[in-house]
């Protein structure tokens, strides 16, 4: 039996313990900035922590906070992307081909029916999937790794599941445009993007949302997981009246104009397969939040939206939820009441709710324990760190079902509040078992990660090297525990010793 899986057995025990030791205080040493690299990003490489040391942890910190816009993908990952189906075809477009496949198939059988709707449907599958294989490169290799982390934070937030109905047809700009652009920005105009996106309108039934026949689905969502939090004060009345504002929000599916009174057509506002259709809106006042709105149209969605992401509940229950994510489960109140503070007087600023997080004494101190990796924390990590003198990786499909098998796929989350992300929910038993596995898969058998279909030959690969030896130099692993350090060492091939490592309870926790 290998070493390592002497602590597996108790593993939930194990993993409940914080690693042994403690890296200095002082901000400015290399095992602080190592923990601080690995909690920032999707997982400490040579090549991160080489950055940090030559900037400083503070000004490393402001990048990431601020990242570049211009900041380049390794040319062969970026070209892997750009091939990707998803930025050639508009989700018009794909929209589109969907809805002739439908129309063709509806004079013939009932067998050619479901022929045509698996085909339809077939569209939004390889368009979620192509989201996935994007957001995993980008994920492994690029320099703006928090703003990486922070897309999948509020990918997360503003759950959709990509296998209702056509959602994953609207998913690769759902993500492009709704969370990407403002992952470290404005919280308002990402509220705002998010309730202008065809994915979310779908999701959460809003394009079935009309005057007369309210539905509330999306509303009550929008309160519950998306702003103020279940305990943040509103009532059912409020979910009615946001219900009655956010009518009319939907999708345009058709070949021809949507069909609006000559009175009305002021208000229709149409932006690609977005639709706001007055005439399925309810034009009449409502009361908001206390505040009374007047039937304006479109308007009245923005100024629900405002309330909504200026009202201290919002502030409290995103900062509580931020601050989950990176300092672990049950942070301070105070820690949060100071993000909340920061939230409200910033306007919704992101980063600089991220930045009273960061140097925050709470964050300091949780560098030294580490906080469990969900399994998307762990596989990410694990792909960084053993990969990183590799080439890139070029089949993202391994990644993909690794994390679907560990129950953690990416966009396949079917109810709308998201993975859960507290260590009792992934350190089960049969949860580390399984790292185990995984880590042997990665640490012996990286073929499967750069293969690809129509390859005729294996892809040429090098040895990895020693991953404990090498990461050591920089100071990435002062926390192993003796016991860990011995199983390591008594590895009878360079393999087993790398899969020891990124098998073993320290690496569980970023």
């Amino acid at each position: 039996m290998l070493p390592l899986l002497l602590w597996l057995p108790p593993a939930t025990r194990a993993l409940a313990q914080p690693p042994g030791g403690n890296p200095p205080k002082s901000a400015g040493n290399a095992a602080h900035d190592a923990a601080l690299v690995n909690r920032i990003t999707w997982g400490a490489t040579p090549s991160e922590l080489a950055r940090i040391h030559e900037l400083g942890a503070d000004a490393y910190l402001h990048r990431q906070l601020h990242p570049d816009a211009h900041a380049a993908l390794p040319a062969e990952v970026q070209q892997r992307i750009n091939d990707l189906s998803i930025n050639h075809e508009s989700e018009q477009d794909a929209q589109a081909r969907q809805r002739k496949i439908r129309q063709d198939a509806r004079e013939l059988d009932a067998e050619a029916k479901q022929k045509a709707q698996r085909e339809a449907r077939a569209i939004s599958r390889d368009r979620a999937d192509e989201t996935a294989y994007r957001t995993i490169w980008r994920a492994l290799y690029s320099p703006n790794q928090l703003q990486e982390q922070m897309t999948w934070f509020w990918m997360n937030h503003f759950n959709v599941f990509a296998g209702k109905n056509d959602v994953g047809t609207y998913l690769p700009q759902y993500e492009a445009r709704a969370i990407r652009p403002h992952a470290l920005g404005n919280f308002r105009d990402m509220l705002r993007a998010t309730t202008r996106s065809p994915a979310m309108l779908v999701y959460l039934d809003n394009t079935r949302n009309t005057v007369g026949h309210i539905n509330e689905n999306y509303a009550r969502e929008l309160m519950e997981l998306h702003t103020l939090g279940v305990k943040g004060g509103y009532t059912q009345t409020d979910v009615q009246e946001l219900a009655r504002i956010l009518t009319g929000l939907g999708v345009h599916n058709s070949d021809k104009p949507p069909k609006v009174k000559p009175e009305l057509r002021g208000q229709l506002v149409q932006d690609g397969v977005f639709l706001f259709h007055p005439g399925r809106h309810d034009p009449g006042d409502k009361v908001f939040l206390g505040q009374k709105i007047r039937g304006g149209g479109l308007a009245e969605v923005d100024h629900a939206l405002d309330l909504l992401a200026r009202h201290p509940a919002t502030a409290h229950f995103v900062s509580g939820k931020l601050a989950a994510f990176f300092v672990g489960d049950a942070p301070s109140p105070a820690l949060a009441d100071r993000m909340a503070k920061t939230f409200l007087a910033q306007d919704g600023d992101i980063a600089a709710t991220l930045q009273t997080l960061f140097t925050s004494a709470e964050f300091t101190a949780s560098l030294k324990t580490g906080v469990f990796k969900d399994p998307v924390h762990y596989v990410f990590s694990s792909l960084r760190l053993a990969y990183a003198d590799l080439p890139p990786v070029r089949n993202p499909r391994a990644a993909m079902a690794i994390l679907r098998q560990m129950g953690q796929g990416l966009y396949q989350r079917p109810t709308p509040d998201g993975y859960p992300l507290a260590m009792s929910d992934w350190s089960g038993s049969g949860q580390m078992t399984q790292r185990f596995e995984i880590a042997r898969t990665i640490a012996a058998a990286p073929q499967g990660f750069y293969r690809l279909p129509d390859d005729t030959q294996p892809f040429v690969l090098p040895r990895l090297p020693n991953l404990l030896a090498s990461a050591s130099e920089q100071s990435l692993f002062t926390t192993l525990a003796p016991a860990t350090r011995e199983a390591i060492a008594q590895a009878k091939t360079p393999a087993d010793a790398n899969t020891y490592l990124l098998a073993s309870p320290e690496f569980m926790r970023r």
